[in-house]
């Protein structure tokens, strides 16, 4: 899987399509509310960030007493990453090895694992050198089985100087070339026709402006609150005592804000049931900027604003033995990507918020995947349930079985699941 941050749905030159023969393609992509870390950590653990604890770029911590910036060197502090279980984490776990090039979380030794190989986050690496590490890793002698590679363009350039602005053109452009070099690379590796590859975002962005500002100093002292995060959902720490009073000079201050106490944050976000979450949490209309007062630098494009505009929709591309060729699918969530990647790969998800069922229709109906073992050859004990003789029989066909089966996944293509293997924490309907 490949993310190229805040990669929109309306950038009109992502994928050159003549480079993607066999391509599966989504024009629009629910997102929960929140920045760059928390929406990369939802892809790779299917859980909304109230569940997986990386709420924003930076956070505060009350149980911790601890502050996290995504800048800072808290991040390789594993216990802000450990109220989930990352998929490279689950896939060693259940035998099989992964890797990671610059993906958020992938340098912390999460649970104490890190991924089979990694890259420590270094955004100077040109892209060039991450998809090479990822090919070798894919092409040696212990292959990796997933693989995941993080780019920090067009988010970048589209903070500098907006999403709308003409210089974003060329940026677009050398993304497309670059994934014209992932394609040559996987191909000349052999990997083209075999490996399910995953083209994507954490989110969109929008353009904004010098007359779409908010100063949160006109209306509270700063001698009331802290200030935790900077994206368009700005968290407020109130001081001792004071988080009435806050809220109280701050819910009708603007037209162009929405103030929540945190109990009271809608729940279609998914972003309250964590500490990590303030007590005060501001929402600003799209294409605003909320500021303490403006003696700072000033971004051109930003994101984090509601998941119901169609700015901060990315873009899904997919394309493999596993996908369904030429087959658009008018939305989908970012949590349900999750279940999907274990389907591919053919491992168990842990409980997550996303559901198989929503996505299954982006795969191949029918495919070659290993044999199925019966219902009974897969209950752990059915050789208790009957006498010992038949019980023996059981065990003995159960393992000839077994042999079989681990000797032809030497040879055959991942498994496609074809039953829900899990039950989802939370099943709310996909709007489309």
């Amino acid at each position: 899987m490949v993310s190229a941050g805040t990669m929109s749905t309306g950038c009109p030159h992502l994928i050159s399509v003549p480079l993607w023969k066999r391509v599966c393609r989504w024009s629009r992509w629910r997102t929960p509310t929140s920045p760059d870390i928390p929406n990369h950590y939802t892809l790779v653990t299917g859980l909304h960030a109230e569940s997986h604890g990386i709420v924003a770029n930076e956070m505060y911590d009350p149980v911790l007493n601890r502050s996290f910036s995504m800048e800072g060197s808290e991040v390789y502090d594993s216990r802000w990453w450990e109220e989930a279980v990352p998929l490279w984490v689950t896939s060693q776990k259940a035998g099989r090895r992964s890797g990671a090039a610059m993906w958020p979380g992938s340098d912390v030794a999460i649970g104490g694992v890190y991924p089979t190989h990694y890259v420590p986050y270094n955004a100077s690496m040109p892209f060039e050198v991450r998809v090479e590490n990822l090919i070798n890793w894919f092409s040696g002698n212990e292959a990796i089985d997933f693989g995941v590679l993080y780019w920090e363009e067009p988010d970048e350039s589209g903070h500098n100087v907006g999403p709308e602005s003409p210089l974003m053109d060329v940026v677009i452009k050398d993304i497309d070339i670059k994934l014209g070099f992932l394609r040559d690379e996987l191909k000349r590796a052999g990997l083209y026709d075999s490996i399910n590859l995953i083209v994507t975002s954490d989110h969109g962005m929008t353009q904004l402006s010098h007359d779409k500002v908010i100063e949160l100093d006109t209306y509270v002292s700063q001698d009331l609150y802290t200030w935790i995060d900077k994206s368009p959902v700005v968290g407020i720490l109130p001081r001792e005592g004071k988080l009435d009073e806050v809220y109280n000079l701050l819910k009708n201050a603007n037209p162009n804000m929405a103030v929540y106490k945190r109990d009271d944050i809608p729940d279609y976000l998914h972003y309250k049931h964590n500490v990590r979450i303030m007590p005060i949490i501001i929402e600003v209309k799209e294409a605003w900027t909320l500021v303490q007062n403006k003696t700072g630098y000033f971004m051109l494009g930003n994101h984090g604003y509601s998941n119901q505009l169609r700015s901060m929709h990315p873009v899904f591309v997919a394309r493999g033995p596993l996908f369904r060729a030429g087959y658009t699918k008018s939305s989908m969530r970012s949590v349900d990507l999750y279940p999907l990647m274990c389907s591919i790969l053919g491992i168990q998800p842990r409980p997550n918020n996303g559901s198989l069922g929503n996505v299954r229709d982006l795969l191949v109906e029918t495919c070659t995947t290993m044999p199925t073992p019966t219902p009974v050859s897969r209950e752990p004990s059915y050789a208790w349930a009957v006498g010992s003789l038949l019980g023996t029989a059981l065990v003995i066909g159960f393992l000839i079985s077994f042999v079989k089966q681990v000797t032809e996944r030497r040879q055959l293509p991942l498994p496609l699941s074809n039953k829900e293997i899990f039950k989802p924490l939370l099943q709310d309907e996909l709007r489309l």
